[in-house]
């Protein structure tokens, strides 16, 4: 097939690879125009643009695609389809209709739950035991369309929000060929989405924070679901001041002791929580500096039993 592809992150990048291995004709990759990154605020491509570049593919990268002249450069590649996932841009009722199959998107849960721009970090932190990836039909509402193709897949108790996008970005890219092959021959009947949504909105900066008086599995659940970006944070009394850490990992544990909340409980960074339960950290990170394991961190940090993070 004809087709354009719609993405920025690395999440998109397997999809990608995914539509060119299966031979796909891809005329045009859209990506979000470069950022400021580093402590130089140089201008830095998408994972997505970076790696259509090095597979000799045309990148694009308009900042709207509701200017005419997007719009109209879009209608001109005579697709067959556009495939997108997560590009971070909204798409007019025109250039979804524009190419033949019209706009396909690859999806990170299982419709109508987790509309919207943080499907995987939601799911982890409101302690689903399951999501999905899907391909569905764009249409003018938010990740309203028809559903093509889904695949359910399990959250493990210990996993990330990293660990579990790459697991569905891998899972993902392999529908797309089935997907597109079955829907040129008129083998896909288009499935409305069926109960009440929910939405996934973006991460706001004011729940990263980590509040210990929460339930043990509701902390657990958000270091996990904010890992490794944007990352929960808390503050452990250093011998200057506080010093702010993100937590990375954790896992549920007890709290024989009866420990108050955000108490640590013994030498390990296992900290206590608001309903009589225990978090245990296990990969931590100090401001400013890389990530470690709990156990290499506490060796140039010790946190005593009895210290209380904020």
């Amino acid at each position: 097939m004809r087709l354009a592809f719609m993405g920025t992150p690395a999440f998109a990048v397997p999809s990608l690879a995914e539509l060119v291995a299966a031979g796909h004709e891809v005329v045009a990759v859209y990506s979000q125009p470069p950022k400021p990154r580093g402590r130089g605020q140089k201008l830095t491509p998408s994972p997505v643009h970076t790696f259509a570049k090095a597979l000799g593919l045309t990148v694009l990268t308009p900042p709207s695609m509701k200017a005419p002249e997007a719009m109209a450069a879009f209608a001109a590649l005579d697709l067959d389809a556009a495939c997108v996932v997560a590009y971070g841009q909204i798409l007019k009722p025109e250039v979804l209709a524009a190419p033949r199959l019209g706009c396909l998107n690859l999806h990170g849960s299982l419709l109508p739950r987790w509309r919207g721009a943080a499907p995987i970090q939601r799911a982890i932190m409101a302690g689903d035991r399951q999501t999905g990836v899907q391909i569905m039909q764009m249409t003018a509402g938010l990740d309203e369309g028809p559903i093509l193709l889904s695949e359910v897949v399990p959250i493990g108790p210990e996993e990330t929000a990293g660990t579990l996008g790459e697991r569905m970005a891998a899972i993902g890219a392999g529908l797309w060929p089935r997907a597109l092959a079955a829907l040129d021959r008129g083998g896909l009947e288009p499935q409305p989405q069926v109960g009440e949504p929910t939405y996934a909105a973006k991460i706001s900066p004011a729940e990263t924070r980590l509040d210990w008086s929460r339930p043990a599995a509701e902390v657990d659940a958000r270091v996990r679901g904010l890992s490794p970006r944007p990352g929960a944070w808390f503050e452990a009394p250093g011998p200057d001041g506080p010093v702010r850490m993100k937590a990375l990992a954790s896992r549920l544990g007890l709290n024989d002791e009866g420990g108050a909340p955000g108490e640590a409980l013994d030498e390990g960074l296992r900290i206590a929580c608001g309903d009589g339960g225990a978090v245990r950290l296990l990969r931590v990170q100090r401001e400013g500096r890389g990530a470690q394991d709990a156990e290499e961190l506490l060796r140039g940090f010790p946190v005593p039993a009895g210290t209380r993070l904020g």
